[in-house]
């Protein structure tokens, strides 16, 4: 581990392993922090999610606490407050499937906050041009991709997504709210005894963004949950019904999870 000053009052951290982004993630032995470490040139979005927790904390919204930060020339630490709970990717499909609407209306909390109040963006034109770099340095990880897609040639799918991109852009522009960026299952913390949502974490993606591309990532990861075709089609319809969409658009859904796996590299 890293050595950083502000982690010497508390000796006892564990490993709990390493995000998407590649930062270390480490437990406090009480359980009540958590600290992220970033290496080299991460120190800076790193920073970028410790602006976003101080900022969405502050409207009073569930989601770790800044607790201290440390930025050296090797890299940066955050320390945070862990959010009660266990992530809704350890929830077996039935409980998932209770705990689904609280955490709909967890989302709905977030999307419903002014998007003109916040100050950063997610928009689709730097996602657009962050799939471009990804493409272009032939850095697109086949893991992430669906099974259908691993075949094709990179610069196919970032055709795909080039061919909806003004329809797309305009729909952000009519429909844009306050995003968690990686609506994903580890992101949704849930009490498993009343299976309610008690907060969101991992909000280094926060931003200004079309409310699909939140709704698209929430659906695709809790797929591997549910345990019959009925499960996600009930998953699907409570979606849109407690976010108060009248008619899903299936096709911007798709679009937002071909564009996702483009934007990791």
């Amino acid at each position: 581990m890293q050595h950083f000053s502000i982690l010497g009052e508390h000796r006892d951290w564990r490993p709990v392993g390493a995000g998407e982004s590649g930062d270390h993630v480490y437990r406090r032995g009480d359980g009540l922090a958590y600290a992220k470490l970033a290496s080299g040139g991460r120190a800076g979005a790193l920073a970028g999610e410790r602006d976003r927790l101080q900022w969405l904390a502050a409207t009073g919204f569930a989601c770790p606490r800044v607790l201290d930060w440390q930025e050296t020339g090797d890299g940066a630490c955050l320390v945070m407050s862990a959010v009660a709970g266990v992530p809704a990717s350890m929830l077996t499909g039935p409980d998932l499937l209770q705990a689904w609407p609280d955490m709909l209306r967890q989302l709905a909390l977030l999307h419903a906050m002014p998007a003109a109040h916040c100050p950063f963006e997610r928009g689709l034109a730097g996602l657009y041009a962050r799939a471009e770099d990804v493409v272009a340095r032939n850095a697109v990880n086949p893991d992430f991709l669906p099974d259908e897609d691993r075949h094709l040639p990179a610069a196919r799918l970032l055709e795909r997504i080039t061919a909806e991109l003004p329809l797309r852009l305009r729909q952000e522009q009519e429909d844009r709210v306050l995003c968690h960026g990686d609506a994903c299952m580890p992101n949704f913390m849930i009490d498993p005894q009343t299976f309610h949502c008690t907060g969101l974490i991992d909000l280094g993606r926060l931003g200004t963004a079309d409310r699909y591309a939140d709704l698209a990532l929430m659906l695709a990861n809790a797929s591997d949950s549910w345990t019959s075709p009925r499960q996600a089609a009930h998953a699907f319809a409570l979606l849109f019904d407690i976010l108060a969409i009248q008619a899903p658009d299936r096709e911007r859904l798709a679009f937002y999870l071909r564009l996702d796996p483009l934007t990791w590299g």
